[in-house]
């Protein structure tokens, strides 16, 4: 870095400091900053709305690349970037595929410092990474400190202006995770991929960990001191003995168990001091004779105290899971209008495809549920739970079954191929458990929603959420005395036509704006295309999508992630597409936008790979206004 490139970032970061002071604080800020884009979830409430409005429905057609700055890395295999970028004053934080931190000016994309936390244990196929956290203190530390927790299990505390890690913050600016947890964790799967939490003087963590059958590392939701590193609280979100919740699980099977955990990251009401997550399923995902019960906390929407990690409420939207379909990302923190009535919630979208609108000081459903029957499993030991929990409002989002007039209508050639497959397989509506024979599961193991969450317009409350409808195929395999466990699975595998499209009838990926006031759906659009069937007349598809949407109070919604590699801006009213851009790299991230000296900038990371396995790519790119 230059001197004066030097001075002027310090500049900046000085400039920062009230601002970020407010964040830290939980003040709102959305109104009084909204050139920043503070944390990877758009603010504290992680709605992802932003009120600039520079860029809107009038002139967006107009948009042109305003930089591009590549990291220099392109793992192999599945590695690929979904970090969604952070700015605060001017400078934008971002990580790269194998997590080093590269703070950029957010005008140009210069970069102005790199710090690499070399994940030498980590195979790249977990060195997944979705953004860092930004602090900025008051009093005696009034350090401007960059959070960075990474896949292999360290937290680091970074000097905002310069990258280095911050002595007085664990050993050396580094506090190892793994460490304190009451078991050996070697050779077991434990980490952060999801952007940590900040809240007064916390940072909140959840983690990655096996999904079994063998054993697996806790999913526990952990918060540590800003200043020193130390771990303030822990919840056990597989509840111990005598602690609530515990009954729910068959005795001494809570022991060793892995999932239920918060690996999609945080929502804050910082107002009231409560922190909310949306919970895994429990390990194994796909038998559970060895964890009769519920199984709290598993697949719950959790409100927890920030302060201290008391339990306030949860709330359970799926019962001994056994088809992963846990609970992929946070609820967002809403107000909604009802008969001239206002309603502070959290709306919880689903891999189900359901949006889960649930009261935000006691989790009791706004619109209401009803109990339905579930279908029973016929495998050995198994006890699937016989009722599983429905919304009233808003309808599903994505399907919620397959049968034979579901099959793909895209050729006779597909239709017949897939038919044949879909005879010799178990099928029937959500819910359907697995078995020895094969089960076609629907909603899929990508959804319904994904990790990417939603987006939320406080202003018309409407959410807009992508989704995916594409079936797997599931079939647990018997396994022999003394590997441990009964039942292992033959992997993950989609149900594809010959040609590798979906089994099921398009669309396969869409964008959704349902209203929140009402319970109602706005519109559904067709997300993505494939130029191959385009150019046989084939109506748009959809494709298989990852990497959320923002909206702005300029009339748009701005998503990539689908696997014909684009990036598009959509009318939050209409569903129109209004621009598109082609990446170099597909864009399997979430966007944020931002201002800087009075202009407006979306910026997204085209990284590529991940589990589209398209070309990686290594780039960050932002977009802006001619002129």
């Amino acid at each position: 870095m230059s001197e004066s490139s030097r001075r002027d970032f310090l500049n900046r970061t000085l400039l920062a400091g009230s601002a970020g002071a407010a964040l830290a604080f939980g003040r709102n800020r959305e109104d009084a900053a909204a050139e920043d884009w503070p944390t990877a979830v758009g603010s504290l409430s992680g709605t992802r709305y932003s009120a600039l409005r520079q860029i809107n429905r009038g002139n967006v057609r107009d948009l042109e690349v305003a930089w591009t700055h590549h990291t220099g890395e392109k793992l192999p295999g599945k590695a690929g970037m979904e970090c969604t970028p952070i700015v605060v004053e001017g400078v934008m934080y971002v990580t790269s595929s194998a997590s080093r931190v590269i703070a950029l000016e957010a005008a140009t994309g210069k970069p102005l410092w790199r710090f690499d936390p070399q994940q030498d244990r980590t195979p790249p196929g977990y060195l997944v990474n979705r953004g860092v956290a930004y602090w900025h203190g008051r009093g005696q530390d009034s350090a401007r400190r960059v959070l960075l927790a990474t896949a292999d299990g360290n937290l680091f505390s970074l000097d905002a202006s310069s990258g280095k890690p911050l002595g007085n913050f664990g050993d050396d600016g580094c506090v190892d995770l793994r460490a304190g947890m009451g078991r050996d964790l070697t050779g077991l799967a434990y980490g952060v991929t999801s952007a940590p939490a900040v809240f007064e003087d916390l940072v909140i963590l959840g983690f990655m960990d096996g999904e079994g059958p063998e054993p697996a590392a806790p999913g526990d939701i952990r918060a540590f001191d800003i200043h020193t590193g130390k771990e303030a609280w822990r919840f056990h979100t597989v509840p111990r003995p005598g602690e609530f919740g515990n009954d729910t699980w068959a005795p001494g099977s809570w022991k060793n168990r892995g999932g239920a955990n918060a690996w999609g990251g945080f929502s804050l009401d910082a107002e009231k001091g409560i922190v909310f997550a949306g919970l895994g399923s429990a390990a194994f995902d796909f038998y559970g004779g060895d964890r009769k019960g519920e199984n709290l906390f598993a697949n719950c929407v959790l409100a927890l105290d920030a302060r201290t990690g008391k339990r306030l409420w949860h709330y359970q939207v799926v019962r001994h899971d056994l088809l992963d379909h846990d609970l992929p990302t946070f609820p967002l923190v809403v107000s909604l209008r009802q008969n001239g009535r206002r309603i502070e919630a959290v709306a919880q979208v689903t891999k189900t495809g359901h949006v889960f609108v649930l009261d935000r000081a006691t989790g009791k459903p706004v619109f209401g549920v009803e109990e339905r029957d579930a279908p029973a499993s016929d495998v050995p030991g198994e006890q699937a739970w016989p009722k599983q929990i429905f919304p009233l409002k808003p309808p599903p989002f994505a399907k919620q079954k397959f049968t034979e007039e579901d099959i793909t209508d895209i050729s006779p050639e597909s239709h017949e191929y897939v038919l044949a497959r879909f005879r010799k397989h178990r099928s029937g509506p959500i819910f359907t458990p697995p078995s020895l024979e094969g089960t076609i599961v629907i909603p899929g193991f990508h959804g319904g929603a994904t990790w990417s969450g939603a987006s939320f317009d406080p202003l018309s409350g409407v959410l807009y959420v992508s989704a995916n409808n594409l079936p797997d195929l599931l079939t647990l395999t018997k396994e022999p005395a003394g590997k441990g466990y009964p039942y292992g699975h033959k992997g993950y595998i989609q149900f594809l036509d010959q040609f590798g499209y979906p089994a099921i009838k398009p669309p396969w990926g869409t964008l959704n704006a349902i209203d929140l006031n009402r319970g109602e759906s706005r519109w559904q659009k067709p997300l993505g295309e494939y130029a191959a069937l385009k150019a046989r007349g084939v109506p748009q598809t959809g494709t298989e999508n990852f990497g959320g949407c923002i909206n702005t109070a300029g009339g748009l919604v701005f998503i990539g992630g689908t696997r014909d590699e684009k990036f598009r801006a959509f009318d939050k009213e209409t569903g129109s597409v209004l621009w598109e851009q082609q990446l170099a790299s597909g864009g399997y991230a979430t966007p944020c936008t931002y201002a800087v000296h009075g202009r407006q900038y979306i910026a997204i990371a085209a990284g590529g790979g991940g589990k589209l396995e398209t070309p990686t790519g290594d780039a960050f790119v932002a977009f802006r206004l001619p002129g």
